[in-house]
């Protein structure tokens, strides 16, 4: 079964083509990071507009690196929530009117489900069951995974996730868009002297909260953070106190679930600090930890794809309904 694999969510427009067979066989992405930089972060209209232009050439070349045609595909899958609604909707409505005129069945993929099954494109993917750190730009989960479409919530980030605490940060340290992976590269050139708190750490649970470092950073800004040095020093200090904070929660996620495997996926997931505090954790909890490859961290079609394909492998069928939902809990997934 050959699947065309499409995410509009929000600034990246990827397409992909999965074969339940032969794996992926095709995958582009187009970033719009440039266009969006000038105005300090994603323009909503901005980025409808060019999923507009961007999405049926990217689809066209897909096809022919690929070596097929439209009558090949075997279902489409699109990114129908949570995201951008406009953006949502370039994706929804070209996936279904394909899926039409190509007289094949299409289906809304869960964005965060996408990500949480991106390791599975690997060599050695993880055997089901397994507990997934879902850490992209809006979200940060803790979800237990029996298998496809089964998830428990087991936390969640109650204001800022992750990603939203990392751009923020980055702002107030003068940094520009994007500013998470900016921060990052600021903080090799400083060093943790500055102890930044460990959010929720010190009371059971499972929940985040990075608000508060947020205003933790602004404060430091503020009264110490006067030169390049000390920018860097307090870009180490909090990239450290998310790692070790995420770290924290998810060995007790292990701990709690009894599970002895941990997926760490979505776009900040390509953090080297980060992806250091959790090997070291996993180490020392005698765990396996799986990342997707660093291509398939961020927003992409090839993960969009595989759900889609294993989604539609099971019998799962949709009408001929344009499906977008901007804000949609992983647990309602079936």
């Amino acid at each position: 079964m050959y699947v065309l694999g499409i995410e509009t969510s929000c600034d990246e427009t990827g397409v992909a083509i999965y074969h339940s067979e032969k794996g992926l066989c095709s995958h582009l992405l187009y970033s719009q990071v440039e266009m969006h930089s000038e105005y300090g972060g994603v323009v909503p209209e901005l980025a409808s507009r060019d999923h507009i232009r961007k999405l049926v050439p990217l689809i066209k070349q897909c096809l022919q690196e690929s070596h097929l045609t439209g009558s090949d595909i075997n279902g489409i899958a699109y990114t129908a929530g949570p995201g951008l609604m406009g953006a949502l909707l370039v994706g929804a409505a070209t996936a279904r009117s394909l899926a039409w005129a190509w007289q094949i069945p299409a289906i809304a993929i869960h964005h965060m489900e996408g990500h949480l099954l991106a390791p599975m494109l690997e060599e050695n993917p993880p055997e089901f069951p397994f507990v997934a750190l879902l850490i992209s730009g809006g979200h940060t989960l803790l979800v237990q995974v029996e298998g496809i479409g089964r998830y428990q919530l087991l936390g969640e980030s109650l204001d800022d996730a992750a990603g939203e605490a990392f751009d923020k940060t980055a702002k107030m340290l003068g940094l520009g868009y994007p500013g998470g992976p900016k921060l990052s590269a600021l903080a090799e050139q400083g060093t943790a002297q500055i102890k930044f708190p460990r959010p929720m750490t010190d009371r059971p649970g499972l929940d985040f909260s990075f608000s508060g470092l947020k205003t933790f950073a602004l404060n430091t800004v503020s009264t110490s953070g006067k030169t390049e040095q000390d920018k860097a020093d307090v870009a180490a200090a909090f990239q450290i106190a998310v790692a070790e904070t995420l770290s924290i929660k998810c060995k007790r996620a292990l701990q709690q679930t009894g599970l002895k495997r941990l997926v760490v996926a979505g776009g900040v997931s390509a953090n080297k600090q980060i992806r250091a505090c959790l090997t070291d954790m996993v180490v020392k909890e005698n765990a396996q930890l799986y990342f997707p490859r660093l291509q398939f961290c961020t927003d992409n079609g090839a993960m969009i794809a595989y759900a889609g394909c294993q989604r539609l492998i099971a019998g799962q069928q949709q009408g001929l309904e344009i499906y977008a939902r901007p804000r949609w809990p992983i647990g309602e997934l079936s």
